[in-house]
């Protein structure tokens, strides 16, 4: 049996938790079940018993997002295509409640490019890194976690820095936004030579699907590529009838968001979330697996 003081306790942490196991997960939907099972594993353990609340759910949600993060690896390999991680969608502008997923993406670390490269690391590189360098978790605690010795705990963590140091550091909101603008403008133009204008040299376009719908299986890399992809993809969107296009938040910066408006919250079918790097489009993300959309909230 929990304690109201204990229940409130929990509450307290409860977005530090979820901001936790996003990144851990880079799944919206794991990460609220790992948040929620630590809450059931807490009312299983006397009060006496846990001298740290916080350090001990932050453990007890680790553990748990590393055996969520085991078994999405063997789903990717059977899975169509790329795998992106889950993105936190919210309006553009909003006056609804605010949610503890719009916490959660305030921190830089959350951002999409971020959450891509931590993606693309073993389950115990990931959990080894965000404990230490995110929160400070001395790499004895993380071996418990993991199972291994604190030297092997701190020589993942030190793999891991180096994966993540090859992703491009956030810009500010508004310089984020002027080049979300300035590759929209060139869309609406139809030429190739003035979308390709706004995107980096090193421009990447990736598409998650699963299989779901037609789009790009592999990486696409290169101005003039991308460009010739996204102009596709627009001219599209402008012969589906019933669908609508829209601004949107993707990780805590700007994106764009297609719903079906006929649905009776009006469903994201798409999104698209961009990485900028010297004022242009450095990466695009499209997420077009609606299944991969439990992040959204936009009413």
């Amino acid at each position: 049996m929990v304690s109201p003081f204990l229940a409130d306790l929990f509450e307290s942490h409860r977005t530090h938790l979820l901001s936790v196991a996003y990144r851990l997960t880079g799944s919206v939907g794991d990460a609220e079940d790992a948040v929620q099972e630590s809450w059931l594993r807490m009312a299983g353990v006397h009060q006496s018993e846990i001298d740290d609340l916080r350090a001990w759910l932050t453990t007890v949600v680790s553990r748990i997002c590393l055996d969520h993060l085991r078994s999405a690896a063997v789903r990717r390999e059977t899975y169509v295509g790329q795998w992106l991680p889950e993105p936190i969608v919210s309006a553009a502008s909003s006056s609804r409640t605010p949610d503890p997923l719009d916490v959660v993406v305030r921190d830089q670390d959350s951002r999409m490019a971020a959450m891509v490269v931590l993606d693309a690391l073993t389950p115990q590189q990931r959990v080894a890194l965000v404990l230490h360098e995110g929160l400070g978790v001395p790499f004895g605690e993380i071996a418990e976690v993991l199972g291994v010795s604190a030297d092997a705990a701190r020589q993942l963590a030190v793999r891991a820095r180096r994966a993540v140091a090859k992703a491009p550091e956030p810009v500010a909101d508004d310089v984020h936004d002027r080049a979300v603008q300035r590759f929209l403008a060139a869309l609406a133009t139809g030429d190739v030579a003035a979308v390709a204008a706004t995107l980096h040299p090193d421009t990447t376009f990736t598409a998650d699907a699963g299989g779901t719908t037609k789009t790009a299986l592999n990486i696409v890399a290169g101005q003039e590529k991308v460009a010739r992809l996204a102009l596709g993809l627009w001219r599209k969107h402008q012969e589906e009838p019933g669908l609508e296009l829209g601004a949107a938040t993707v990780n805590g910066q700007s994106g764009l968001v297609l719903t079906d408006p006929n649905s009776p919250f009006g469903r994201p079918v798409r999104v698209l979330a961009f990485s900028v790097r010297d004022g242009k489009i450095w990466a695009a993300y499209d997420f077009a697996n609606v299944t991969k959309l439990s992040g959204a909230r936009l009413r």
